[in-house]
């Protein structure tokens, strides 16, 4: 047992500051591909296309909705674990 612990390698993702790092390190990549939306000038077909952001946030209410989507639908398909048997 003491063999184990001795041979163990420590990763950085094992350590608890790491979540905050990565928070923070994909936070600022938003901001940065945010950034360019704010000095080019689009060409929307429709007027809510021309908003700041509206790409980044239609696709991640899309993504958050097809999640709740599948959850439901896994109700509907879900086969007892004996299924196969």
């Amino acid at each position: 047992m003491e063999n184990e612990k001795e041979y163990r390698q420590e990763y950085w993702l094992d350590q608890p500051r790491s979540a905050s790092i990565i928070f923070w390190g994909l936070c600022i990549v938003c901001a940065l591909c945010l950034a360019p939306d704010l000095f080019i000038h689009k060409h929307g077909y429709f007027s809510w296309e021309d908003w700041t952001g509206f790409y980044g946030v239609y696709g991640f209410v899309s993504c958050v909705g097809l999640v709740l989507v599948a959850k439901q639908l896994r109700k509907i398909l879900q086969r007892p674990e004996t299924y196969y048997e």
